[in-house]
């Protein structure tokens, strides 16, 4: 008997502002959540100081290292999904939803070969790599193409950002775009849909360039509000991170809602071959 075919989720079109709402939105969800929702962006801002600790005397590394750090920011805030989704279904939204998030995520899977079992730590380590290929790429570039050694901030201003000389601050900014943009496409929503659905890496992913595709203005939007908060927060020597990580977090899960139309696949913590709850 020949297998169904997999149902593919529906995208939807916004308007241009409409990110701005999903900010409103996610204020509100930080406020229900309390320290929960800041814990994260906590944790972020730890680690994003210790990068720049070790780095700091090395800014061609630490550059890279920041914004490559940002890459894989959609995996880390899988959490703040979960704390959304709980609050959607009018469920406790507390640090028990994280435990569950990131430890018993495996309870519902029967099958731990296949590949449903391990689409959410292959999208983080597909993340990982390309947020390390771009560290290499970036210290490579500033490293090589430099006409001094690039030892901290000050160095990387006058000698990159603003050199009279060269094209290597718009190299740098050229190839950083090139890669950022089809990792953006690639996960903007696919993170809170691989956590909501049971669908495939390949699902989550073609999906995600869907909603692109058919909203490229808002996405755009949408991209730059997450920049600029995000430069934001490393210039405020990773202090406006606290607030940052938690609100780009929890906005994402609405713009996964707005977006995407998956109520006919099946729950990620439902029984497998279970049919959608309804209204889900």
């Amino acid at each position: 008997m020949p297998s169904l075919p997999i149902p593919q989720p529906t995208v939807r079109t916004i308007t241009v502002m409409q990110p701005l709402v999903w900010l409103v939105l996610a204020w509100r969800d930080m406020a229900r959540c309390g320290w929960v929702s800041f814990a994260h962006g906590l944790v972020l801002a730890v680690g994003g100081g210790v990068i720049a600790a070790i780095a700091h005397q090395r800014f061609w590394l630490l550059a890279g290292a920041l914004s490559g750090f940002m890459v894989i920011a959609p995996v880390l805030a899988t959490s703040l999904y979960a704390l959304s989704r709980a609050l959607e279904r009018n469920e406790v939204a507390n640090f028990s939803v994280v435990l569950k998030t990131w430890l018993n995520w495996q309870g519902s899977h029967i099958n731990k070969w296949g590949n449903d079992y391990w689409c959410m730590f292959q999208f983080g380590a597909l993340l990982a790599l390309a947020a390390t290929g771009w560290v290499i790429t970036s210290a490579a570039l500033i490293t090589l193409l430099a006409p001094v050694p690039i030892t901290g901030p000050i160095a990387f201003v006058r000698h990159v950002v603003l050199a009279k000389e060269g094209w290597l601050f718009e190299i740098w900014l050229a190839v950083g775009g090139v890669l950022a943009a089809p990792m953006f496409a690639s996960s903007v929503i696919a993170m809170p849909l691989l956590l909501d659905r049971r669908v495939t890496l390949m699902q989550a992913v073609q999906t995600s360039w869907q909603v692109v595709l058919a909203n490229p203005i808002p996405m755009a939007f949408w991209a730059a509000v997450i920049m600029v908060f995000t430069l934001l927060g490393l210039g405020s020597l990773m202090l406006g991170l606290i607030a940052i990580i938690p609100m780009l977090g929890h906005a994402s899960w609405y713009a996964y809602r707005d977006l995407v139309d998956a109520s006919m696949l099946p729950l990620r913590d439902s029984e497998p071959g279970n049919a959608p709850k309804a209204g889900a």
